[in-house]
């Protein structure tokens, strides 16, 4: 199995792209592409005997660049090679830490939508008490319609029972209450054809609250809502551990409780929440594996992203999407 990587995207590029693809080709035993500035790339991977390569490409799309632009506009990018080279057949998956637009773009005009998908769809897995949530869209789209939250929901409940590993999967649909008659024209219009659906396991309306609780293990709902949460999410989860730590320090509790156990705990339950050990979200609905990692992902969240990247080649999850449509 070979994996492109954009080495150009990211807060962090090259250097911990590059330090993350050295520990997945150790770990994963698959090969890399690192895509990108071939002396930035080389200054970075010095000498290894791992089957590492490297591509040369010229430009680099950034943050703030409109994405349908910068893909059509910069066609020596890092992200636009590597996800040619997923087109090609040379590479089995892409993965980028880069502009999400970008990738997005990318995979869409190069990779295309599978046959009858009308929208991709990010798919994050979010960490629970019972295990992982899966939310999609998380921000591949907004103002999805109807039959593209549908198709979201039979994506999601492929990819947690093949690559997730979860028996029937149970999918809800995200919504200001659990009443069937809740919520905008665009979730009631929605449910109403998922109740009817036997590809899935429906089982109702979702609520904001019930995401971080594991009640489910999918829950859809259009992009731009899902982003809204993810990011939310992340910010709460941030301001937590800030407030527990001060708590703790005002009150005395770090010398009640010893700093050694309360390191531990905190180390425990930071890795449960860190980013870094998903690594990455896998772009469904287009024609072949594209995985997005977040902006800020260092050397172990780009070696957790490549990890997902190969179990989505090996699950063969755009041909069961295609079956199932």
């Amino acid at each position: 199995m070979k994996i492109a990587v954009d080495a150009m995207g990211g807060d962090k590029a090259p250097a911990e792209i590059v330090k993350g693809a050295v520990l997945a080709a150790e770990k994963y035993k698959c090969e890399i592409v690192l895509v990108g500035d071939e002396k930035k790339i080389r200054d970075e991977l010095k000498e290894n005997s791992l089957p590492i390569t490297i591509r040369h490409a010229s430009q680099v799309i950034e943050m703030g660049e409109h994405p349908a632009d910068a893909v059509r506009g910069k066609k020596d990018s890092s992200i636009v090679v590597a996800t040619k080279m997923v087109k090609s057949g040379e590479c089995d998956a892409v993965i980028s830490a880069g502009s999400t637009g970008a990738s997005v773009t990318a995979a869409q005009l190069i990779l295309k939508r599978i046959h009858g998908i009308g929208r991709a769809s990010i798919a994050t897995p979010m960490p629970t008490p019972r295990g992982t949530t899966l939310l999609l869209d998380s921000g591949a789209s907004v103002d999805s319609r109807p039959e593209h939250l549908i198709q979201s929901g039979i994506m999601g409940s492929l990819y947690a029972e093949h690559v997730l590993k979860i028996k029937n999967p149970s999918v809800a649909l995200l919504n200001i209450g659990e009443e069937e008659t809740k919520g905008n024209e665009q979730v009631r219009e929605t449910y109403q054809v998922l109740k009817n659906l036997s590809t899935m396991n429906f089982v109702g309306n979702a609520e904001g609250r019930d995401i971080p609780t594991g009640k489910f293990d999918v829950v859809i709902c259009d992009g731009f809502v899902g982003n809204v949460v993810l990011k939310f999410g992340e910010g709460l989860a941030l301001t937590i551990m800030k407030l527990l730590t001060e708590e703790l320090r005002a009150n005395g509790g770090i010398k009640l409780l010893g700093q050694d156990l309360l390191q531990k705990t905190f180390k425990n339950m930071s890795k449960r929440l860190d980013v870094s050990e998903n690594g990455g979200a896998p772009l469904l609905g287009v024609d072949g594996c594209c995985v997005i990692s977040h902006g800020s992902s260092d050397a172990r969240a780009i070696c957790s992203g490549i990890g997902v990247a190969v179990s989505y080649v090996e699950s063969k999850i755009p041909a069961k999407i295609k079956a199932a449509l």
